[in-house]
């Protein structure tokens, strides 16, 4: 390992991988175009400025899979609540510096650009008071606002998380009925505010230390109820910086669907 991965200049990449999916059975291992899904998202990751890659999973297969590609696997184990204890196991094990900065790239993310990666990894860098940092994108539009499975943030003027929620935050007190932000009034008071809303991209850098300290918080009630592991870490008083990007983030592969989707764009860009 670098002696610069605790520094500026270089951080290390890890990529959760868990074969078991209630949705899509197998996922890592899925065909992508001649690629299996996790070669295509460590290929990603290996663009970046990462100064190591790790793949860290709980099914042999995959290991063998990867390590065939000539990749580096910690196998962890199989109980992990979510992908950020799996990183602390993947710390521990590896002896990371508490200081490294750690890059969570999800693998079911095979269209990932590298450039996020670094963005991210860069924020924690320029941000020695916080835990954690992480992306957003602005909403542009009412429908994504109102959906649960985006997951909406908002800031502080520093640029620190205030709170995650799948609910359409901040409300539009003055325009949105009871019902939601629905309606021609609706939209048009989100059109004069528009800078107000912020998708947030799942994507994290921690640093080595946060991710020990991590693994032994509570579950929090808010955590609970959102099912948002963010929630966790400002719960108990850790700090999140936010930065919005304005690189655009395809989304990952989570059904059959998706899988779909994304086969059939890179079929159109070859």
């Amino acid at each position: 390992m670098s002696q610069s991965e605790g520094g500026a200049g270089g951080f290390v990449a890890v990529i959760p991988a868990r074969y078991a999916s209630s949705r899509l059975p197998g996922k890592p291992l899925v065909d992508i175009a001649g690629q299996t899904m996790i070669e295509r998202v460590w290929r990603q990751a290996l663009q970046s400025r990462a100064e190591r890659v790790v793949i860290a999973t709980e099914d042999e297969r995959i290991q063998r899979h990867v390590e065939a590609l000539g990749a580096e696997v910690v196998l962890t184990s199989a109980d992990h609540e979510n992908g950020t204890s799996r990183l602390a196991e993947v710390v521990k094990r590896l002896g990371l510096p508490a200081t490294t900065r750690v890059v969570n790239v999800q693998g079911d993310e095979p269209l990932l650009p590298p450039a996020l990666i670094n963005v991210v990894a860069q924020s924690l860098a320029e941000h020695p008071e916080v835990a954690m940092s992480t992306l957003a994108e602005p909403i542009s539009d009412l429908d994504t606002l109102s959906r649960a499975s985006v997951v909406k943030v908002v800031r502080d003027t520093y640029g620190r998380a205030l709170y995650f929620s799948r609910a359409p935050i901040p409300w539009q007190r003055d325009a949105w009925s009871d019902q939601g932000p629905l309606g021609s009034d609706a939209r048009a008071a989100f059109d004069s505010a528009a800078s107000g809303w912020f998708r947030h991209i799942g994507l994290y850098a921690y640093r080595a230390s946060f991710l020990q300290e991590y693994a032994e918080l509570a579950a929090a009630p808010l955590e609970m109820m959102e099912q948002l592991e963010q929630l966790r870490a400002l719960y108990h008083g850790y700090r999140i910086q936010v930065e919005v990007t304005d690189i655009e983030y395809p989304a990952g592969v989570d059904t059959p669907a998706d899988l779909e989707r994304v086969r059939h764009w890179l079929e159109m860009q070859s």
